[in-house]
């Protein structure tokens, strides 16, 4: 039944599933002899299903464009080809040819039962639309027949006029010259437009379809080869590869011999990308790590890197002490590293050795393991000692010859009083290295280095962000959430694309590293994942209004200022309204530096809210102990013990005194690590008020004007504004 609803309307391969959902939705509806002419779901449910509302797979209609602040000639719908019924709710599963997503949505009407996709003996889809006056499909520049893409696209049709049936893209001519003198041709379709400007001169001119004018990264990374045939024609590629064949030959990588009895090869394969602004080529020659077997090719995988939350101590250290942050990387990073397995690899194309592989390639499951433990060992020959506290962070020297490294895969980031030109010129006699000067971009963190101090912001990661989730150009807002908005998973309104939601939240969770006061927010939302709603969507889209307005926003270190740990700790009493669990909230600083924040929803339900601070104290009191082991490890000083600010009295005293009673008893054992950490002298303890309770941002949504005043006491500021006063 799936195939013959994919053949009838020429749809591609790729709807086989939704295509298989539907038949089986369909087949329950239907009655069968098995059950004595009744349908599989009367059976189940005791009742004769509704089958009104039945459409035909593969058809057209249109659906409600949801877009905000639509201008008064704006389309209000898309048409989108009709691939399901959702699971559990009344919402249709609409396909949109232009973006490639299958929308779960309810506002669909002008149904059109008999035009969709149709069958042409090829397998591909194709819709009728045209461009090129009354003549249907014109042909393509230089006289070459019009070819149908694989890509597949709608056009809108006005009200009264027949839906046509067939849309066909005229593809470049193969001969460059046809391409060159198409581009002067006045006969040429309309839908022909020139992108030089995208390729850059050092590409061949290239014509694409005007559904694709906005897409000119999709049509560049598709001229990246896909084979080696394809690379070897182009010298650019040819160059990038024998780079990289380079590289490996000069690291040893690996050596002729004879494929013992009872191995199989790893094959190799080529990933080749373009770099858009450099306009330059990069290869590299990876392993099929997929088909290795553990215990037999690999072992232990697991590779240590600094954290984010060291990174930013590290960053803050730094800014206290008047430190310059240097960054380095290392080339071909796990080409260096030995291994202790023996691995067989397959003779890569264009090259007629194989070998035995001696250090690693990417790819391998070990290579990012074995890497770590060259460049351990090498640090530690130059003199440097790991901290107990960040296996990613390593140390030498003491007082003002103090020298910091935090090491992310093969990104080092070095701070110190000085030494750092003497560890520059040591690491570059031990590998091939990128001396890339003041430390100014680090994974998605845009890092500004003045005499003012150190900001960290991801500026222009928000703004990909607002791009891909299409609310570039959006109103923005002053609060990321209305506090009379109370959402919870039993919310009735309609399902909403999963796959889509979940994109927008995981893209908000890495704006965190550098936003506190998106903290709650995203972790809000993450709570319903499982079956977002649109209600939850359109929470997520108020707050994605929020960080367009918040757009240069970031956390800015001062030079100066005290070096002693000052965490907050706080929680919001029943919070959730679906289990009644509360949200802890904890806040570090290094002086007035903020380089820790967390929010989570507590594991138990609290009874009161002196058990829902107290669960939050304990959290705090983790993390300054790790905080301050760690800061011991980076400036080989005592820190002192961090104080920890809490505004309940109660948990302050259930804190201090091992007290005994009916509210308390039940508490976990573990929650009561943080009267062992006062008694010993680690966290010392201090009431505030509510109002001077920092860390009152992470546990709730906030109004406008305290929002504002606990993001300035904290460190998030305009980094525009701050730099230019």
């Amino acid at each position: 039944m799936a195939r013959s609803m994919l053949l009838a309307k020429g749809l591609l391969g790729m709807f086989w599933g939704e295509a298989v959902t539907t038949a089986v939705f369909i087949l329950n509806r239907s009655p069968t002899r098995s059950l004595d002419g009744k349908t599989p779901y009367e059976v189940w449910y005791g009742e004769r299903p509704a089958v009104s509302f039945l459409k035909t797979f593969g058809c057209m209609a249109h659906v409600k464009n949801t877009k905000p602040h639509l201008k008064k000639l704006d389309a209000r719908s898309t048409p989108m080809i009709f691939v399901g019924y959702e699971a559990g709710s009344k919402a249709c599963r609409m396909y949109n040819p232009v973006d490639g997503r299958v929308h779960v949505t309810r506002d669909v009407w002008s149904w059109d039962q008999d035009t969709a996709g149709s069958s042409n003996g090829g397998g591909t889809f194709t819709v009728e639309y045209s461009t090129h006056q009354s003549d249907g499909v014109g042909e393509a520049a230089g006289g070459s027949p019009a070819v149908a893409n694989s890509l597949p696209t709608v056009a809108d049709s006005g009200e009264g006029t027949a839906a046509p049936e067939h849309v066909e893209f005229a593809m470049p001519p193969a001969n460059l010259e046809e391409l060159v003198d198409a581009e002067h041709d006045e006969n040429a379709p309309a839908r022909f437009r020139n992108v030089d400007n995208v390729l850059g001169a050092a590409c061949p001119l290239g014509l694409v379809p005007r559904v694709l004018e906005d897409r000119e990264l999709l049509f560049t990374t598709a001229e990246e080869p896909t084979t080696f045939k394809e690379a070897e024609q182009n010298p650019c590629w040819c160059r990038a590869m024998l780079e990289e064949m380079r590289s490996i030959e000069d690291n040893k990588t690996w050596s002729l011999v004879d494929l013992p009895a009872g191995h199989k090869p790893i094959g190799l394969k080529r990933t080749v990308v373009t770099s858009t602004a450099a306009l330059s080529s990069k290869a590299r020659l990876v392993a099929k790590g997929y088909v290795q077997r553990q215990g037999i090719d690999f072992d232990e995988v697991f590779a240590p890197v600094a954290r984010m939350e060291s990174v930013r101590l590290l960053l803050a250290l730094a800014a206290c002490e008047g430190w310059e942050v240097h960054h380095m990387d290392v080339k071909s990073a796990f080409l260096n590293a030995d291994l202790v397995e023996e691995v067989y690899v397959s003779q890569p194309a264009g090259f007629i050795v194989e070998g035995a592989e001696h250090k690693a390639l990417y790819g391998l499951h070990q290579a990012p393991r074995a890497w770590n433990a060259k460049l351990n060992d090498s640090l530690l020959s130059l003199g440097f000692q790991k901290s107990t506290g960040e296996h990613g962070v390593y140390v030498r020297g003491t007082g003002s010859g103090r020298l910091i490294v935090g090491v992310y895969v093969d990104d080092l980031v070095i701070t110190g009083r000085s030494g750092i030109n003497q560890f520059k010129a040591d690491m570059m006699k031990l590998f091939r290295m990128s001396d890339l000067g003041l430390l100014s971009y680090y994974l998605g963190l845009e890092v500004k280095q003045t005499e003012k101090g150190i900001s960290i912001g991801q500026a222009a990661y928000a703004a990909k962000l607002l791009a891909r989730s299409g609310m570039e150009g959006c109103s923005a807002c002053t609060v990321p959430l209305e506090k009379k908005n109370k959402l919870t998973k039993k919310n009735e309104s309609p399902a909403v694309n999963a796959t889509e939601y979940r994109s927008i939240v995981g893209g908000l969770r890495y704006l965190v590293n550098t936003r506190p006061d998106l903290a709650y927010l995203v972790g809000f939302m993450s709570r319903f994942l499982e079956e977002p709603k649109e209600d939850h969507y359109a929470a997520v889209k108020h707050l994605l209004r929020y960080v367009a307005g918040t757009l240069d926003h970031g956390v800015f270190y001062g030079r100066g200022g005290s070096r002693r740990l000052v965490g907050y700790s706080d929680s919001d009493h029943a919070g959730d309204h679906d289990d009644r669990r509360s949200t802890s909230g904890v806040l570090y600083s290094l002086g007035s530096n903020p380089i820790t924040w967390q929010s989570s929803k507590q594991k138990v339900v609290a009874l009161s809210s002196c058990e829902a601070e107290y669960i939050a104290a304990a959290a705090g009191a983790c993390q300054g102990v790790w905080l301050a082991r760690l800061v011991k490890d980076l400036t080989g000083k005592e820190p002192g013990a961090p104080i920890l600010k809490i505004d309940n009295k109660s948990a302050i005293d259930l804190s201090k005194n091992p007290i005994h009673h009916d509210q308390t008893k039940h508490i976990d054992t573990k929650f009561h690590y943080i009267r062992e950490c006062v008694d010993e002298g680690k966290i010392v303890l201090e009431q505030i008020s509510t109002q001077d309770q920092l860390a009152d941002i992470l546990t709730k949504p906030l109004g406008r004007e305290k929002l504002r005043e606990l993001c300035d006491r904290i460190g998030v500021v305009n980094l525009k504004h701050k730099f230019q006063d």
